[in-house]
C-alpha cells in the first residue's frame, strides 16, 4: 500500500497581513497597467488580494467591492500605513462603468459567493471584462452557466477551485499514481461535517474517474475508521471522517 498525505491549513493562516502594519507602496497610474477590482475586497482573503495588487507590477487598484465597511480606505482597512483613496463600494457596475469609460484593459477578483457570482461576472462580461473567480462551494451547474456566458461572449473567465498550491501538486501526484494502481481511495479529515466533500477533495475524484479507467472493483478495507462514505460516481471513491484538517490519499496496489 502506498499512500500520500498532505496537509491544508486554512487560507487566513497564509494570507492574513502581518500587523502591526506594513508600507506598500500602490503600483504608479499608467495607461499600460491592468485595472484590477477585488469583489469582496474586506474579506480576510480579499484584502490580500489589495495588498498583493498594490505590490505586483503592471497592475493597478482601481476598485474595492464589498457589502462591510463601506466608506473606509480600502488601504487603510489592509493596515497600510499610507491610504490607498480606494473608498470600500457596493456598487460593483459603478466601479466597472469608470474603467470601462477610459477603455483600459480590466479584470475582476471575485471572492463573493456562490450565490451572486454569476451575476458578477455576467456585469463584469457587459463592460468587456475578464473575471477571476474564486468562491468556495461553488456548484458544478453554475460553472457551466458561467462557461456558457463567456463562450458566448467571448470572454474569458478563470474559476480557480483552490488557492493552494499544496492541494495543485498533490492532485497531479495521485493522478500521476493511479496509473499504477487499481484501487484508489479519498479520506478526508475535517471537523464539520457539513464540509463533506471539500471542493478540493471532489476535484481530485472527478479527475482520476476522467482517466477512463474503473477503480476499485472489488471492495477493499482499510485501516481508517470510516464515519462517513461519500460515492463520487462508481470510479472513484471518497470516504469522510472527522479529525485534523487533512486530506489523505490512499492508493491500494492490488494484490
Amino acid at each position: 500500500m502506498a499512500a500520500v498525505n498532505c496537509h491544508f491549513f486554512k487560507l487566513s493562516q497564509h494570507l492574513k497581513p502581518s500587523r502591526p502594519s506594513f508600507s506598500c507602496s500602490a503600483s504608479q497610474p499608467s495607461q499600460n497597467n491592468i485595472k484590477v477590482i477585488i469583489n469582496g475586497a474586506a474579506k480576510e482573503i480579499g484584502r490580500a488580494a489589495v495588498v498583493a495588487v498594490t505590490k505586483a507590477r503592471g497592475m493597478e487598484l482601481a476598485g474595492a467591492v464589498d457589502n462591510h465597511f463601506l466608506g473606509e480606505d480600502i488601504g487603510l482597512l489592509c493596515d497600510m500605513e499610507e491610504p490607498l483613496e480606494i473608498p470600500v463600494v457596493s456598487d460593483l457596475t459603478m466601479v466597472l462603468g469608470s474603467i470601462s469609460q477610459g477603455k483600459e484593459i480590466g479584470v475582476v477578483i471575485d471572492f463573493t459567493d456562490p450565490s451572486t457570482v454569476y451575476e458578477n461576472v455576467k456585469q463584469a462580461t457587459a463592460f468587456g471584462m475578464k473575471s477571476v473567480v474564486y468562491v468556495p462551494r461553488i456548484k458544478p451547474e453554475t460553472v457551466s452557466a458561467l462557461s456558457a456566458l463567456c463562450d458566448k461572449a467571448t470572454m474569458g473567465c478563470l474559476v480557480a477551485p483552490t488557492l493552494s498550491i499544496g492541494s495543485i501538486l498533490l492532485q497531479q501526484a495521485a493522478i500521476m499514481a493511479s496509473f499504477h494502481y487499481n484501487n484508489v481511495e479519498i479520506v478526508e479529515s475535517r471537523p464539520n461535517a457539513a464540509d463533506f466533500p471539500s471542493p478540493e477533495a471532489t476535484q481530485i475524484a472527478n479527475n482520476i474517474s476522467n482517466l477512463g479507467q474503473i477503480y476499485n472493483r472489488e471492495d477493499i478495507s482499510t485501516d481508517v475508521q470510516v464515519k462517513h462514505e461519500y460515492a463520487c460516481g462508481k470510479k472513484a471513491r471518497m470516504a469522510n471522517i472527522y479529525g485534523p484538517l487533512r486530506i489523505q490519499y490512499i492508493l491500494h496496489k492490488q494484490s
